[in-house]
């Protein structure tokens, strides 16, 4: 039975991922969609079981008046037919709706619905453009994720079950009053009233110091992480103190939202203590007033008492309900700051696929700005013959990496076009641009995970074999052998830390370096692929890349000249623009920049002054 109610939605349904609404409503709206059938049943079950309990304090009502006016004997006979009624309402109706809502809300939503919200916003994000997490921490996304998700199944259930239960409540239990004696709602009346407006005096209050908590919280959470994330950083500078005072900094502005919070939650409970008192003083009076009258009953009287008990109880339940529900409001809207956000790099409509028999790129009059003023790439030309291998020199802010970054577009041009094989790249897909290149970078980064599963990365359907031939070819599968992690798995199955912090920085090149042996894309791109590896290891990686170049093109950056001057075409960069290119002879010929820096290396490396 539970089974059957957790299996009534998929969170795991393969839904769009269009960007997410920025209205409240609609964002809602937006990650509700899958669960809305359950949604509705939830509160129509709960407006019923809301009828059902108030037809009992009725009932009680009754009963009080029949003890104290009906013949003991004939009793049973002459109210059979009510008390049957009733006692089917009590034994069967209202546990039945009581267990089928449980299991409806507890089993069908509470689980599966953040879960549907965190599966499709986590979708979207890993499809946001890289500038997105260059601009924000990753823990701090995290956080938002995690959040948002919880407070938008508090929000929409709050609002569909607990506030149509309460309304339905109340009015059912006012219309009982009222018939008893139009005098006894006076009171419940005056009392709704007053606490509408506590609410509505406390509650926004509320609201925004929830959302300014959430974001507090988040940054906090951001601050913590940033510094597990470079504890070698820490570490390496002694900076535990330094950390401490960073960190120390955002908790004591999440603990003011806090503290601020408590003041206006104390200022909220004495209020509705005091509008509960105050409710059943008055009943209490007005009863003894129109009983002395005989203007009501007994039973009556015990309505009217066991209501406003009943309230005082609830009224505390529903202002931290309606408090919960603010503060959920608070932070959506803060996750919604996130969340929604457009890419900067999206695909055209009806993207067309990339093939690339031949492997020629062509960077047509190009010009990139990171949004600056001035340009990191000013009007830059540059064609690459298929199967051309081209070294890519200049000091540190040339713009190489940039050059590179937009061939995989991560950002959009601001001019020009970048062609593959003749298809412009900003009208095909991205995710095929990025299959059909093989990128080693200077900064590897490894997913925490097995070494099989980081070198797979590179071909999904790969074999364990496929994958020691690539770490063979890259001269990793030595060490990897002799790997064992914590939960003692060894070899390739063994786990390398976030980052690959359990490696040394040769190490994750070496695995980064098989990758994309394993990949064996027809376009290949070398950001300093050889910098963290010494010159023994270089030596012998470089006939492995060089097999892994033939017959594809390939783009080389790197500061240490010597391993890119065997290269068909050398490219020197200064502020953004092609200033010098040929063979390694050639450019020493002509005596210009790339004579003056190979001039300035010792050992095959660039002076630092002039890299600088």
């Amino acid at each position: 039975m539970f089974k059957r109610f957790e299996n009534l939605v998929d969170p795991f349904e393969d839904t769009s991922l269009d960007v997410p609404p920025k209205g409240f409503w609609a964002f809602c709206w937006f990650y509700s969609k899958p669960v809305w059938p359950i949604l509705a049943g939830v509160s129509l079950l709960g407006a019923l079981i809301a009828v059902l309990e108030v037809t009992i304090f009725t009932f009680l009502g009754e009963l009080v008046t029949w003890l104290s006016t009906e013949n003991a004997e004939t009793f049973f006979p002459d109210n059979r037919q009510q008390l049957l009624w009733m006692g089917g309402i009590i034994l069967i109706a209202l546990p039945v709706c009581a267990a089928i809502w449980e299991m409806a809300f507890h089993q069908g939503l509470m689980g599966t619905y953040p879960m549907s919200v965190r599966w499709r916003v986590h979708r979207y994000l890993l499809r946001q453009s890289i500038s997105f997490y260059q601009n924000d921490f990753a823990g701090r996304i995290a956080n938002k994720l995690m959040q948002t998700a919880l407070a938008v199944r508090e929000v929409v259930t709050r609002i569909a079950d607990i506030l149509v239960y309460v309304i339905v409540y109340f009015v059912a239990a006012l219309f009982v009053v009222a018939e008893a004696s139009i005098y006894f709602a006076l009171p419940f009346i005056g009392w709704l009233i007053c606490y509408l407006i506590t609410i509505r005096v406390f509650i926004p209050r509320l609201k925004n110091v929830s959302r300014d908590q959430a974001d507090a919280r988040s940054l906090m959470t951001g601050h913590v992480v940033d510094a597990y994330t470079n504890i070698s950083t820490v570490k390496l500078f002694s900076h535990a103190d330094r950390e401490e005072e960073y960190a120390k900094q955002s908790m004591t502005g999440f603990l003011k939202t806090v503290f601020l919070q408590m003041r206006l939650v104390s200022g909220m409970n004495i209020t509705l203590t005091t509008l509960n008192m105050v409710l059943l003083f008055t009943v209490a009076a007005m009863s003894i007033s129109l009983w002395q009258r005989g203007a009501v009953t007994t039973g009556e009287i015990a309505v009217a008492v066991a209501l406003v008990l009943r309230f005082q109880g609830m009224s505390q339940w529903i202002l931290w309900e309606v408090s919960g529900l603010f503060e959920n409001i608070g932070t959506v809207q803060d996750g919604i700051n996130t969340i929604s956000r457009e890419r900067d790099v999206v695909d055209v409509p009806d993207a067309k696929p990339l093939t690339v028999p031949h492997g020629e790129i062509r960077f047509d009059n190009i010009s990139f700005h990171y949004g600056k003023s001035s340009g990191v790439i000013d009007q830059l030309s540059l064609t690459m013959k298929p199967g051309e291998k081209i070294g890519l020199i200049g000091r540190s802010g040339a713009g190489k990496s940039t050059l590179v970054n937009l061939l995989l577009r991560f950002y959009d041009l601001e001019g020009g076009r970048i062609l593959v094989d003749g298809q412009d790249i900003s009208q095909v897909r991205q995710d095929d641009i990025r299959a059909n290149v093989g990128v080693v970078t200077q900064d590897t980064s490894l997913l925490h995970r097995s070494i099989f599963e980081n070198v797979a990365y590179g071909k999904p359907d790969a074999t364990r074999q496929e994958v020691k031939q690539a770490l063979e070819k890259a001269h990793a599968l030595e060490f990897v052998q002799g790997l064992t992690d914590l939960e003692g798995r060894q070899g390739l199955d063994a786990h390398v830390g976030e980052r690959g912090v359990k490696l040394s920085g040769g190490q994750r090149q070496r695995i980064a370096i098989a990758r994309v042996l394993l990949k064996d894309a027809p376009i290949l791109a070398l950001d300093e692929a050889t910098s963290a590896l010494d010159s023994e290891v270089e030596i012998a990686i470089q006939e492995s890349l060089f097999d892994l170049m033939e017959g594809k093109t390939v783009i080389a950056i790197a500061h240490r000249l010597s391993t890119i001057a065997a290269m068909d075409r050398l490219i020197v960069m200064d502020k953004g623009r092609i200033i010098e290119e040929g063979s390694h002879q050639q450019l020493l010929d002509r005596n210009g920049l790339y004579a003056q820096l190979w001039q300035h290396q010792s050992g095959g490396f660039l002076d630092p002054v002039q890299a600088a």
